[in-house]
């Protein structure tokens, strides 16, 4: 493992703990040269996934950006750390057993809103409103329908 401060190629593992959900590992290390510290995390990799996108670009599986997808629909909700990461686990996981290499990027899309729908309605609606691409008002409202939420506050009773 390289040192991300200066390079070097030689780190020692201080201290390794498994996560939570068991899914990955995190290894604290120090470099042998500069002695900065640093922390790896290493997960399962079932296999390599290719994402295709609308326009028939194929692009490496990359977890981290679904992982900021999903935080940002699940920005200021009440949703801890812990199950965020164990939501992004499942999803990965999920999309490893299905068996296959290239998966669509609309499936991708499904997937974390159907998993967003069940944990957190805003962060669905969130995710939906970009996933989707949004650009009139019915849209939303339909959306709204479909989750058996008022699209209007004026709509809601006490």
């Amino acid at each position: 493992m390289h040192c991300p401060f200066c390079g070097h190629q030689e780190t020692q593992v201080k201290d390794s703990r498994s996560t939570e959900d068991g899914a990955a590992i995190r290894r604290r290390r120090v470099c042998c040269a500069c002695a900065q510290r640093f922390t790896t995390i290493e997960r399962v990799q079932l296999r390599e996934l290719t994402v295709i996108k609308a326009d028939g670009r194929r692009i490496p599986f990359d977890r981290d950006k679904l992982a900021r997808s999903i935080r940002i629909a699940l920005r200021k909700r009440p949703v801890d750390d812990v199950q965020q990461e164990h939501l992004l686990n499942k999803l990965v996981r999920q999309l490893e057993a299905s068996g296959e290499q290239d998966i669509p990027s609309r499936r991708i899309g499904e997937l974390a809103m159907e998993a967003l729908r069940s944990l957190d309605g805003v962060a669905y609606v969130r995710f939906a409103s970009v996933y989707k691409d949004f650009r009139e008002i019915e849209a939303f409202s339909k959306i709204l329908t479909d989750m058996n939420m008022p699209s209007n506050p004026s709509q809601e009773t006490s």
